[in-house]
């Protein structure tokens, strides 16, 4: 079906099932069209393509005076996909009016909004629709990843039925393409503005966000590709008047603010206005602009940098933003310059640290000429480990660790493993290489400054410190810690150390003796930790321990059970025992010990003791002493022997 804007027909194409007395559609996708030629087949290819039910889709492309042939392929395709309706209307220049008529004529319970140069995943209509049904959500947001050399706006990684804007990344994406209720829509009559080539859909995107019952994320799928063009023409991309394009976003944030009281709420959305809109343009469009040109943007942005820019903002922008929102404020027009030049050089701005401190080391950076405080510069709370665990291996009773770390953009870094346990905090020296690697050693029989580890749970971190502008020297001594800029990761085992081993295992304690240790990895973050126990109690040796018992008419019996126990001293003694409820038979016992530390334990009876029996193995190793329950060879039972005491049926099982 094709129509002009006043609704005539122009081309007699079949009309959709629906619109002949059928169910309405599910989901109603709206497309503005204007010369995109190009980039149609790829596009609404993508949702006639959609795995939700062709039945359910209607599509409406709106041809916004498109002069490339775009027109003619609608037609041609409105004639060949009967669930297409194509509209046609003078150009508008921007993407608000042609998504507003689409609007206006869908019918379906949802409404998706598609640009005709991106692409859906053949899924995203399916998920993001049983997303809004289940969940009652008014607004849905599908992952977007970035194609055609342009980057994602945010990356959505958790998926959620309910999210809110104030703690959750879905206010940094505040563009069209996302699935929307229509009756939410009509009820808080939203709608685009018209006549913009850039930002038209912000005022649109912020009161739905605000207004919606539900917001829900679909992370778990490549909803939305977002394309870059070669020609480098998207709308986002062209040259604007600047200072109009600044008034405008102030009558965009005299809105929000109308929506959200001053205060942390209102800030937390600021940062990303700081970002998106007020200081995006003091880059290259300012620098290439004449005195006048420069004067017209600062004068524009600093109504907006007065009303908006609390303390509380300015701490949350990144240093390049921080120094352009307090230059504008305070009228520091040459500084303001001198950043955004140093931000568009061909050299990346360095980092300096200082005082334990990092900071971005613009021209403003404490020079007697630019008296700026360190703060706006300081960039330590932005700086994250970047650490990679790769082999998690005991040799005995000590536990090495290596992996790789750095802490960009500061260079070569020395490294530390630190243990935490409630109050308590131990530091382990690790040896590290120009290449990042390193290597750390720890014996809990002399971690705690030559005396064994206390009994308990240990967190495992890593402390990796960086010196700007004095790198350790590879193998040489770790300079003064003081001088440089320390942070801790936990450590969590990846890649080829992701099969860590999690078995309970004996090790020497020192002068306490032998204790059992165990890595686990903490619930849902995958942190690694150590577990001391002597008691054995919250991490059983043997849990593989599984036997046979059997036993004869005669009270001949057999009792064999392997086992594997890690880090068994070669001293230790296991035997068998048979238990009941006022008993304990130690019985003699043949052990062999095979690879990958595997043991074998037998026993012969000639005469077992009558009665029935649970049958344990016992460890001693030094002040280690540990009774372990045998089970079955299905491990779902307790290993039993019964030993008749009077001729009576012998037995052997399980509970």
């Amino acid at each position: 079906m094709s129509e002009n804007a006043a609704g005539s027909t122009r081309a007699d194409h079949a009309a959709a099932p629906h619109r002949r007395g059928g169910p309405p559609p599910t989901v109603t996708v709206i497309v503005p069209v204007h010369d995109t030629r190009r980039y149609l087949d790829r596009s609404l290819g993508s949702v006639f393509t959609q795995t939700l039910d062709p039945d359910r889709i209607e599509i409406i492309a709106v041809d916004d005076g498109s002069t490339d042939g775009s027109a003619a392929w609608l037609d041609a395709a409105a004639a060949a996909h009967p669930r297409l309706t194509v509209v046609h209307q003078p150009a508008s220049g921007g993407a608000g009016r042609p998504r507003n008529a689409g609007l206006d004529r869908a019918t379906g319970d949802y409404v998706f909004f598609l640009d005709s140069d991106d692409r859906l995943g053949p899924e995203a209509l399916e998920r993001l629709v049983a997303m809004a049904e289940e969940h009652g959500s008014d607004v849905v947001l599908g992952r977007i990843v970035g194609a055609g050399g342009r980057g994602a706006p945010v990356d959505l990684r958790t998926t959620s039925p309910r999210v809110s804007v104030f703690d959750s990344p879905v206010y940094w994406t505040l563009a069209a393409y996302k699935l929307f209720r229509r009756a939410f829509l009509e009820r808080h009559r939203l709608r685009f503005v018209e006549g913009r080539l850039l930002a038209e859909d912000l005022p649109f995107g912020i009161a739905a966000l605000l207004r919606a019952g539900t917001v829900s994320v679909v992370a778990d799928y490549d909803c939305y590709y977002l394309h870059g063009r070669p020609d480098d023409s998207n709308a986002s991309r062209q040259d604007v008047d600047w200072p109009a394009y600044l008034r405008y976003i102030g009558t965009v944030l005299a809105g929000l603010a109308d929506e959200v009281p001053p205060g942390p709420d209102r800030d937390t959305l600021m940062v990303r206005h700081f970002h998106g809109e007020i200081l995006m343009p003091f880059a290259a469009p300012y620098l290439a602009r004449d005195e006048a040109g420069r004067r017209a943007m600062r004068e524009a942005a600093r109504p907006l940098v007065d009303r908006y820019l609390t303390d509380r903002v300015l701490t949350a922008l990144p240093p390049r933003l921080r120094l352009r929102a307090h230059c504008l404020r305070a009228g520091l027009d040459a500084d303001l310059a001198a950043v955004v030049r140093a931000d568009t050089g061909p050299a990346p701005v360095p980092t300096r640290v200082a005082d334990g401190r990092a900071y971005a080391a613009y021209p403003t950076f404490r020079a007697p000429a630019h008296p700026l405080p360190d703060r706006l510069h300081d960039l330590t709370d932005r700086l994250a480990v970047r650490q990679r665990l790769d082999s998690v291996q005991w040799v005995g009773g000590v536990l090495h660790l290596r992996g790789t770390a750095a802490l960009p953009p500061l260079g070569a870094a020395t490294a530390a493993l630190v243990l935490h346990r409630g109050g308590a905090r131990l530091r382990v020296p690790a040896a590290t290489g120009p290449d990042g690697s390193w290597h750390a050693a720890l014996d809990p029989a002399a971690a705690a400054g030559g005396a064994p580890l206390a009994d308990g749970v240990w967190g495992l971190k890593l402390a990796v410190t960086a010196y700007g502008d004095a790198p350790a020297a590879a193998g040489g001594p770790d300079p003064d810690p003081s001088a440089g800029l320390c942070r801790e990761v936990w450590l969590v085992p990846e890649g080829g150390a992701a099969a860590t081993d999690t078995a309970p295992r004996v090790i020497s304690h020192g002068s306490e003796g032998p204790t059992v240790a165990a890595l686990f990895l903490s619930s849902p973050h995958g942190h690694l930790h150590l577990d001391l126990d002597h008691d054995g109690a919250r991490r059983p040796l043997g849990a593989d321990l599984h036997g046979r018992a059997t036993c004869t008419r005669g009270g001949r019996a057999t009792v064999d059970a392997r086992l594997t126990l890690p880090g068994c001293p070669a001293d230790a003694a296991l035997q068998l025992v048979l238990r009941d409820a006022t008993r304990t038979v130690a019985l003699r016992t043949t052990v062999e010990r095979g690879a990958g530390d595997r043991y074998r334990t037998c026993s012969h009876l000639r005469s077992g003791p009558p009665g029935s029996w649970q049958v344990a193995l016992r460890l001693t190793a030094g002040g280690l002493r540990r009774e372990l329950p045998v089970r079955t060879p299905d491990g779902r039972h307790p290993l039993r022997l019964t030993v008749p005491g009077d001729g009576g049926d012998p037995g052997a099982g399980g509970d």
